[in-house]
């Protein structure tokens, strides 16, 4: 028997509102997988530097080679070596960067490190601000790792202050550009312009004020760098390969007059404070991409860590 009229508008509706509800559930494509603008782009405010203008080889010269224009530097990791390079001065505060590509693969164990610290000149004691790509086993993301060290508690018994990233896009497949700003009152940790952490001075014993030196390096973490050291280097992948470009540096140098620099500026503003913006693309990055804060740990002693 042929469907009356008013039963196949019946049906039709059905159909429509089922075909709906089935795109609805699909994986949508995705503008939440990028983050908003942070309105804000200190990188671009600074050009970037030879390598020779701002840094020298510090280990490892063998594993590292220089770009014929001397802008990009590669590093990898063997067996035998790793590399590192240093800045060629101290800094009081400043920003800086460093566009990083790392390789893709099984490199569990490979920790390829831009950071902040003065180890050499307080050995045991040392200050250090770390942001640090771990390597991965097939599968599976780099994690980005942010840390603070303060006067020693990266010496002996460590106490760090983590915050880790599953970034929203795949480090092995370009260049990022990863940042700190150093300031009296805050440290930024930015990728590519989007601030993902901010880490204030909230007493003096938690903050790092004695000068520091910029550092690149790639080297063999394999006790603790994937997934607590489950996963260790496997040296049948070697070499292993990391790309550092666009270093920039904007640093108030520890030999320069104390009062001839300003420190560079981490909102548009130039207050301490973040803008609008950029606070909500600090907070889409940590809601979406944060997948540990030592502050949310309940195993840490937090007796260790007034500021939480």
């Amino acid at each position: 028997m042929a469907a009356r009229p008013g039963d196949q508008s019946a049906t039709l509706l059905l159909a429509c509102a089922l075909a709906l509800l089935l795109l609805a559930l699909q994986p949508q494509p995705c503008r939440a997988q990028q983050p908003p603008s942070p309105g804000y782009y200190p990188s671009a405010t600074l050009r970037s530097l030879a390598f020779s203008e701002a840094y020298r080889t510090l280990w490892g010269p063998q594993h590292q080679t220089l770009s014929p224009d001397g802008k990009s530097l590669t590093l990898w990791m063997d067996r035998s070596s790793g590399s590192g390079f240093k800045s060629a001065r101290a800094y009081r505060s400043g920003y800086f960067g460093a566009s990083v590509r790392v390789q893709p693969g099984y490199t569990a164990g490979v920790n390829t490190a831009f950071y902040l610290s003065n180890s050499e000149e307080y050995p045991g004691h040392h200050d250090e601000v770390d942001m640090e790509l771990l390597g991965t086993v097939p599968g599976e993301p780099y994690t980005l790792q942010t840390n603070v060290y303060v006067r020693g508690s990266g010496d002996g018994t460590i106490v760090g202050r983590e915050m880790r990233f599953h970034l929203w896009f795949d480090p092995t497949a370009d260049f990022h550009h990863y940042a700190i700003i150093w300031n009296p009152d805050q440290i930024l940790f930015l990728v590519d312009d989007v601030p993902i952490r901010r880490y204030e001075r909230k007493t003096e014993a938690t903050f790092p004020d004695r000068e520091m030196w910029a550092y690149g390096s790639i080297w063999d973490a394999s006790d603790w760098a994937t997934d607590g050291g489950r996963y260790r280097a496997d040296y049948s992948y070697q070499p292993f390969v990391s790309r550092f470009a666009d270093l920039k540096i904007g640093g108030c140098v520890a030999d320069g007059a104390p009062g001839g620099c300003q420190p560079v500026p981490a909102s548009p503003s130039g207050a301490a404070a973040l803008s609008t913006q950029q606070e909500a693309a600090m907070l889409w990055a940590q809601r979406n991409s944060m997948v540990y804060y030592y502050c949310q740990d309940s195993s840490r002693d937090h007796a260790l860590y007034p500021e939480c």
